[in-house]
């Protein structure tokens, strides 16, 4: 394959990627997991510390626990803001069925425990940054591989409002701190998308 045609196949991949939230009740072998975590730690890292870790989720019981103990943060932090009951409901049930009707979940994390660490702020906070960007574009790859391996895909930032919660129930590390989650199934949906023109997003200098 000559390098313009590889480039066409990536370029294939990466625009014809997209956020699919339903998907089959089809079970995803552990071995194309596996494969596709494989393909996410090749991700660039800062300090080449690979930061990342995963936590796959493919029990149906963990999924309801987790579904229903993050819908309970959810509705208190709607309740605290004033939103109406009707909202918090449809807020609560949609992102039940998102986590649950999955066939698998990727809670993506960060661990800052091979970063480095300074005598000051500033330079901790942009560490705690960059070891988050690597963790991203580790998902990055991960959707892309998914999209690849003909899954569907969806990344939810809720694990961040509610990180202790993802702890608690995944049981994880006290250092794995939750970033995302990733659901993954095969495709119950098709969906198209467009982007805004290059040109309305860049500067030449």
């Amino acid at each position: 394959m000559s390098t313009d045609e590889e480039l066409a196949l990536l370029e294939k991949i990466i625009k014809t990627r997209r956020s699919i939230r339903r998907y089959q009740p089809t079970p995803i072998p552990h071995e194309l997991l596996e494969r596709l975590l494989e393909s996410a730690m090749w991700a660039p890292s800062a300090h080449n510390r690979q930061p990342w870790r995963f936590a796959i989720v493919n029990k149906l019981t963990t999924q309801i626990t987790l579904a229903k103990a993050m819908g309970a943060r959810l509705r208190q932090d709607l309740e605290a803001d004033g939103v109406d009951e009707a909202i918090i409901v449809a807020d609560v049930q949609r992102s039940y069925e998102r986590i649950t009707g999955a066939a698998a979940l990727i809670c993506l994390c960060v661990s800052m425990v091979d970063m480095d660490t300074y005598s000051d702020e500033i330079r901790n906070a942009h560490e705690q940054t960059m070891a988050i960007q690597s963790v991203a574009m580790a998902g990055q790859n991960l959707l892309l591989a998914a999209h690849a391996a003909g899954l569907g895909a969806c990344w939810m930032c809720a694990p961040l409002f509610c990180a202790d919660v993802v702890r608690s129930v995944l049981a994880l590390p006290d250092d794995w701190q939750p970033q995302a989650l990733i659901t993954l199934g095969y495709p119950a949906q098709e969906r198209t998308h467009t982007r805004e023109s290059l040109q309305t997003r860049l500067v030449w200098r």
